[in-house]
């Protein structure tokens, strides 16, 4: 637990001051290499090629991940152990700061630069999609903070280093670049598998929605997206987030007008640029916050027993 926290805080904090170098040291090239060696050295019409492609691709480095884990918690009190698995769960982490992302698209200075900034909180297969619609951003942020944080976060307390390192590659496989250029039923079952690891973390995400927010809204809004349903689909985060913001920017609106301040565009005077985006990153701030706060007591409880 102890890892955990301080992993996600080193990861935030320098995902934030040293954007440059986090997207140097959270390059999956060297993974899509493998992909694609594996791609010519296989072929479609084999095992690669078909939906089960994926847990070839994901035994040797997971395998020697967890070889060097069990290895490191033997050696110096596991105090290398536990670098490594801030080291594994940092790279894993993101891989782009979703902050630095949302402020590129609040402070782009016209509207082709701000669609090109929005772009960034879409996955790499889907940014033909994105959209300036608040609706569709605040639908990215929520997604964009399942696949960067909570996601790692989970499978990290779940199977340490090996369950982050897992999360992400799954990820890169399902949805960046690389997709194009594999089979496309290896591709369906990395999506299939990330739909899979995906769900868990979105139910706890949707709670700590409920719990930081409004908890009927965003109750209301996981029943009717689905929530409540067996079925991979993560989409009621993103209708949770989106009832929360609706929620909060009415109750902002009715405290503006109980204060005097005239509808239209002195509230968005008052509200600044696209403050549904402000409200998303507010609430996926606090859920991952109340996350943090949450493994923070484990820790406190370990120690303390």
């Amino acid at each position: 637990m102890f890892a955990t926290l301080l992993a996600v805080v080193v990861a935030l904090v320098l995902g934030h001051l040293a954007r440059d170098l986090t997207a140097t040291l959270r390059h999956y090239g060297w993974f899509e290499g493998w992909l694609d060696w594996l791609h010519a050295r296989l072929g479609e019409d084999g095992a690669f090629g078909s939906r089960w492609g994926i847990a070839l691709a994901l035994l040797p480095p997971l395998l020697l991940v967890a070889l060097l884990q069990w290895l490191l918690d033997s050696v110096l009190f596991g105090l290398p152990g536990l670098l490594f698995a801030v080291v594994v769960l940092f790279h894993a982490w993101g891989p782009r700061d979703l902050d630095r992302d949302v402020d590129d698209i609040v402070e782009a200075a016209d509207g082709d630069g701000r669609r090109a900034a929005a772009a960034a909180l879409w996955p790499e297969h889907r940014r033909d999609q994105a959209s300036l619609h608040p609706p569709a951003l605040v639908g990215a942020v929520a997604d964009a903070a399942l696949r960067r944080w909570f996601g790692v976060l989970l499978w990290f307390l779940v199977l340490g280093a090996v369950g982050a390192l897992l999360y992400r590659l799954v990820a890169v496989a399902a949805e960046d670049r690389v997709s194009t250029r594999l089979p496309p039923p290896m591709v369906h079952g990395a999506r299939a598998l990330l739909a899979a690891l995906d769900w868990p973390a979105a139910q706890l995400v949707t709670l700590s929605l409920a719990l930081v927010g409004n908890f009927d809204v965003v109750l209301g809004a996981w029943k009717e997206a689905g929530g409540a349903d067996l079925r991979l689909d993560t989409g009621f985060v993103a209708a949770a987030v989106r009832a929360s913001v609706r929620s909060e920017i009415a109750d902002e609106a009715e405290e503006y007008a109980e204060a005097g301040v005239p509808p239209g565009s002195a509230l968005v005077l008052e509200l600044g640029p696209l403050p549904e985006l402000r409200d998303a990153m507010s609430l996926v701030w606090r859920s991952l916050l109340l996350w943090l706060a949450v493994i923070a007591l484990f820790v406190i409880a370990g120690w303390v027993s």
